[in-house]
């Protein structure tokens, strides 16, 4: 005798099936969105990389300051504020914004003398430092004025105006420099040219800050900057005019600069053609290379080095480059299923290779 499944029960199954495949097909879209979902990184920078005081922390796993000098733990730098307050200007979040120049003003913004902003911070907010960093300060300066620009905030102006102020006030032959020691009031005597923040320093010039000649000075000095064929210098010493190159090249410096260079409408070629070419050929761009012989001098990726380089891609107009890379960059994220959305290893991270990322993947889903 044949076994026979009533219609009534066939229609139930077929229904059962069709459900089921819709939730699978569901749960991997929701899988594939928030796999390319910048959110989870900054919810993973909020939950997991941020100091009770609001300051984000440097690295996941607390550790001692040996040397003031040195960044340890969870100790808070103003590089990492300048890029969470660069990303919520990119993204609209006027709130993550507000909460970002609350913590400028209340903890790193040092008021005593110039208003000049620390470097780094404690894990409690207080500072063991009187320097500031060329760099992270631009970066702020240039968040701060394009939050003016996007929300018509006066504050954010006259605080950009009175940060921008000092720095001037320190400058050495005419050129800002790497830091200046606000309590011994000395100066570094070199600019390294990944601080030639064009970026800001356009906005600066835009907003009555920085004058026409000082703004083509450092325009000049990117444009006239020399290039082995594949690399830039690393610093310009101010007293001789000469540029000095490092035997071992950052990558993340050379993206930066090639990025300064793309926002003046200068793009690194040749740079841009060697990481081409180092991805197509190993899949993988490495931290540092050995400058005369192009090979890499690091066994290290970055999640920050692809970050800058997804922005850079983007710069340039290149999003089949910018899609290759962000591909890559994704696959360091979420690794520790501790840290979901975070850029996590052997249970720990650097802050910088969860906000250069962050910062890169806003702007890519902007570009879509």
């Amino acid at each position: 005798m044949t076994n026979r499944i009533p219609t009534r029960k066939k229609a139930i199954l077929a229904i059962i099936v069709v459900l089921a495949l819709a939730g699978i097909v569901l749960l991997a879209c929701w899988i594939i969105q928030n796999k390319e979902n910048p959110d989870l990184t900054a919810a993973f920078i909020e939950e997991h990389m941020t100091n009770d005081n609001g300051t984000i922390a440097t690295y996941l796993k607390p550790a001692a300051s040996e040397n003031p000098d040195i960044v340890a733990g969870r100790e808070a730098l103003s590089e990492s504020l300048g890029l969470w307050m660069q990303t919520a200007v990119v993204s609209g979040n006027r709130a993550r914004f507000d909460d970002s120049v609350q913590l400028l003003t209340t903890y790193f913004l040092n008021q005593e003398q110039e208003p000049y902003i620390q470097w780094k911070l404690r894990p409690d907010g207080q500072s063991e430092v009187t320097t500031n960093a060329l760099g992270d300060d631009l970066r702020i300066l240039d968040a701060l004025l394009k939050a003016f620009n996007r929300w018509g905030e006066e504050e954010y102006l006259q605080l950009a105006k009175r940060i921008g102020s000092a720095l001037l006030a320190v400058q050495t032959e005419g050129y800002l420099v790497d830091y200046h020691d606000f309590a011994r009031d000395e100066s570094a005597a070199a600019l390294s040219l990944v601080y030639v923040d064009l970026s800001a320093l356009r906005e600066m010039h835009n907003n009555g800050i920085l004058s026409s000649q000082d703004y083509e000075r450092y325009r000049n000095l990117l444009a006239h900057m020399p290039s082995d064929g594949v690399f830039y210098p690393k610093t310009f010493h101010i007293g001789t005019g000469q540029y000095e190159y490092d035997a071992s090249v950052n990558l993340i410096d050379q993206l930066i600069v090639g990025i300064h260079l793309a926002e003046m409408n200068h793009p690194p070629t040749d740079l841009i053609a060697f990481l081409k070419g180092e991805f197509r050929q190993h899949q993988r761009l490495a931290g540092r290379y050995t400058r005369e012989s192009r090979k890499p001098d690091a066994d290290y990726e970055s999640p920050a080095v692809y970050g800058l380089a997804i922005i850079l891609a983007l710069q340039t107009n290149d999003l089949p480059w910018a899609q290759q890379l962000h591909e890559r960059m994704l696959q360091f994220r979420d690794q520790d299923p501790a840290y979901p959305g975070g850029y996590v290893f052997d249970g720990n991270t650097h802050a910088f290779d969860n906000l250069f990322p962050l910062l890169a993947e806003t702007l890519f889903e902007q570009s879509k």
